[in-house]
């Protein structure tokens, strides 16, 4: 799964536990988007986060 460039935001682990307390495996995966930014003052295509891009962190290429 894709990982966010800018802050290194990545899929989490944890536990699922059903209503009878049952317990089994399950992932958090991060809202990550490819898009094409301004890195280094050339534009390239980059995996980025949602609150990446909300916040002003990445330069969005037109």
């Amino acid at each position: 799964m894709a990982k966010c460039e800018f802050c290194d935001k990545g899929v989490t682990f944890g536990i699922k536990v059903s209503h009878s307390h049952r317990r089994s495996n399950r992932t958090w995966k991060p809202n990550v988007k490819r898009v094409k930014a301004i890195v280094n003052g050339t534009p390239t295509h980059v995996y980025v986060c949602t609150r990446c891009l909300r916040s002003g962190k990445v330069t969005r290429a037109v």
